[in-house]
């Protein structure tokens, strides 16, 4: 039996069925969140995430305080369906003027973070170029994102200590449509890549400064550019949307590492002008299996994936170091999916801002030095 929501009593329907259902019956279908808020001066950087399932049946979330090193942790996941609401264990997204203020909370509990925060867009949302890819006739992804910049106000408790957020640096993404390894394992199509031999690299800015802000967004197998999509917007001229047409990056690393210890990017437009943008780590990166992301909770399997009608995980680990992170019992790992804070200035520094910076390497990559 179809079940109504409020959405139903709209005019926007899209498919020849209900809200709860969506236009396609692969399992990874996904509807995502995703929110960055980092104090500029170094002092704490927070992620918070949230993500429907509708073919999984699945609502999870996840929420990260990294202060002084040290990054906090929850999880949360519980069955989708009757409560098609943003509503997850201790974490809830109010969208109280959609496209322009949301709220995020966590509420207080047996977990070490807290928090209740008013994010506010400072510029309308960038949409990306759509990503769609098939990998031996099949669909291997096919999902739209938008990318916005905003400031954040509200609090945030970390153990015992209450932080007053004020102002601090807000970006925010949301993503619907099909990504690999969501909810189910990808079946096997034939043999596997071979990354050492062909390496990837997924490189994703978004930023603001006292003069622009935008997002930059690139991915690369080996030596051959297979996506970008960027905007860029002045401050001066919100209206006008300046595209990306090449991003050409200089890379530095902390030694021994894959961790970028300096990012320069030369960028060109569409209009003819060009700029670069140099980024460098504010703090610690954030570890995003704490998230779920990438093989993230207790049972390695990642976001979307049934966990029976309530589930929540908390812990806490150490992320002091370029690429190791410490959990409690000791073993260090080294994820490869981590996302920094940056402080983001121009090449002739007339220019400072912060920004979130995604940086994957993987495999053989020599053009940036990484054999």
């Amino acid at each position: 039996m179809n079940m109504l929501g409020p959405l139903d009593d709209t005019l926007w329907h899209q498919i020849a069925e209900p809200f709860e259902h969506v236009g396609t019956s692969d399992p990874r279908f996904f509807d995502r969140y995703w929110f960055a808020i980092y104090d500029p001066a170094g002092q704490g950087a927070m992620q918070f995430t949230m993500g429907s399932y509708n073919n999984m049946n699945v609502l999870d979330g996840g929420v990260v305080m990294v202060r002084d090193g040290t990054q906090h942790n929850l999880r949360a996941s519980r069955a989708l369906r009757p409560r098609l609401e943003p509503e997850v264990g201790p974490m809830r997204v109010e969208p109280t003027v959609p496209l322009e203020e949301l709220r995020v909370i966590l509420a207080p509990g047996g977990h070490s973070i807290a928090c209740d925060l008013v994010w506010r867009a400072e510029l309308a949302p960038e949409i990306e170029k759509p990503h769609v890819e098939r990998e031996r006739g099949r669909v291997a992804q096919d999902y739209q994102r938008f990318n916005q910049v905003g400031v954040v106000d509200g609090w945030i408790t970390v153990g015992d200590e209450g932080l007053t957020v004020d102002g601090w640096w807000g970006g925010r993404d949301h993503s619907w449509g099909v990504r690999p390894a969501m909810g189910i394992p990808e079946p096997v199509t034939g043999p596997p890549r071979r990354h050492s031999e062909v390496g990837t690299l997924f490189y994703f800015l978004f930023f603001s400064t006292n003069r622009r802000a935008g997002h930059v967004q690139i991915m690369e197998r080996g030596s051959e550019r297979v996506y970008l999509t960027g905007l860029i917007r002045d401050r001066h001229a919100p209206d006008v949307d300046r595209h990306v047409t090449q991003a050409d990056l200089s890379l530095e690393f902390f030694a021994g590492t894959r961790r970028f210890s300096s990012a320069d990017m030369a960028v060109s437009l569409d209009d003819g002008g060009s700029l670069r943008l140099c980024s460098t780590p504010l703090g610690s990166a954030v570890a995003m299996a704490g998230l779920g992301y990438s093989g993230g909770w207790n049972d390695e399997l990642g976001l979307g994936v049934y966990r029976g009608e309530s589930c929540l995980e908390h812990e806490i680990w150490d992320v002091s170091h370029p690429a190791d992170v410490v959990p409690a019992t000791g073993e260090v790992f080294t994820p490869m999916h981590r996302i920094a804070p940056v402080t983001v200035t121009t090449d002739d520094g007339d220019e400072t801002g912060t920004g979130s910076l995604t940086m994957i390497a993987n495999g053989r990559l020599p053009q940036y030095g990484l054999d």
